[in-house]
């Protein structure tokens, strides 16, 4: 059935492994960008664990692994990634050792931020963080805030002093969730000034979205481009039920970027906070340095 072939693990295989030449050179290395133009266009989430192509082909995330690919990058690859136009990843998880942070500090330009055994203090603070349920794998956000954070000289753009949130409900409920309505307070300071703002929404997160924008838009008007695109809930321990931890992952948008961040607790609404919140400090971090 060789109209089901994958051509991008096929023209690769047959052109990099077997010495048959499928492609000039220029083009192969536009593999990983045309892959991901096709799951675009045909409306596909690109699957991460493709051969060549998907984002984590040549990721590495044990500390044995990393630490020989920061001395030799070929060690654990069977290609060059540039051929196929993908890169090294180094994944940032409970199997990481000082070697990944390094690595990831210093893609992220924040090298200057190890000090002394700093690298060292981070893998072991997110091994304890994953036991919880945290997973650093797919929010990079979230890592660099904490990479961040652990200097003694960050200054967060924001400090929230406290917040809360309630739902009220009007018997019978309607079919489409009418019948609830959520609403939030959110106390916030920053450079000294407190502000304190409620909002509504159809749903506690939704509320506290609201309420948090509000305030903070007082001092950063240009909040306004930064969007929720997504909102994922995972449950870890079923068994639990409703008393189970459970991790959350925002994924936000100002239009040009997008980046994850990530929450976990036996509380839905505060595994949502964190990372909603990490979420408006990460970008208003990035706004900062430009």
């Amino acid at each position: 059935r060789c109209g089901n072939a994958n051509l991008c693990s096929l023209v690769p295989d047959l052109q990099l492994k077997l010495g048959y030449e499928c492609l000039p050179p220029e083009k192969l290395a536009r593999l990983t960008e045309v892959a991901h133009l096709v799951s675009e266009i045909a409306n596909l989430v690109p699957d991460a664990h493709q051969p060549y192509v998907g984002v984590s082909a040549f990721a590495h995330k044990a500390g044995l692994h990393v630490a020989a690919v920061l001395k030799h990058e070929m060690s654990y690859q069977h290609i060059d990634p540039a051929l196929v136009g993908n890169r090294t990843r180094v994944v940032v998880s409970e199997l990481s050792g000082k070697g990944n942070i390094v690595y990831k500090a210093e893609e992220l330009g924040l090298s200057h931020l190890l000090q002394g055994d700093l690298a060292r203090e981070l893998a072991q603070r997110i091994k304890e963080m994953e036991s919880r349920g945290y997973q650093f794998e797919g929010a990079e956000a979230s890592f660099e805030l904490l990479l961040r954070r652990a200097h003694k000289d960050y200054q967060a753009p924001f400090e929230v002093l406290d917040f809360s949130v309630a739902v009220d409900g009007r018997q019978p409920l309607a079919l489409n969730g009418s019948g609830l309505t959520s609403r939030a307070t959110v106390k916030v300071r920053v450079a000294g000034e407190e502000l304190l703002m409620a909002g509504e929404g159809n749903g506690p997160v939704n509320a506290l979205d609201s309420a948090l924008r509000k305030a903070l838009n007082h001092f950063y008007p240009s909040l306004a481009a930064v969007h929720l695109t997504d909102y994922k809930v995972r449950i870890l321990d079923e068994a639990a039920g409703t008393g189970a931890w459970v991790r959350v992952l925002i994924q936000s948008s100002d239009g040009a970027e997008e980046w994850t961040t990530v929450g976990a607790s036996e509380n839905i609404i505060e595994a949502s906070w964190t990372a909603l919140t990490d979420s408006l400090e990460y970008w208003l971090v990035q706004r900062r340095e430009q």
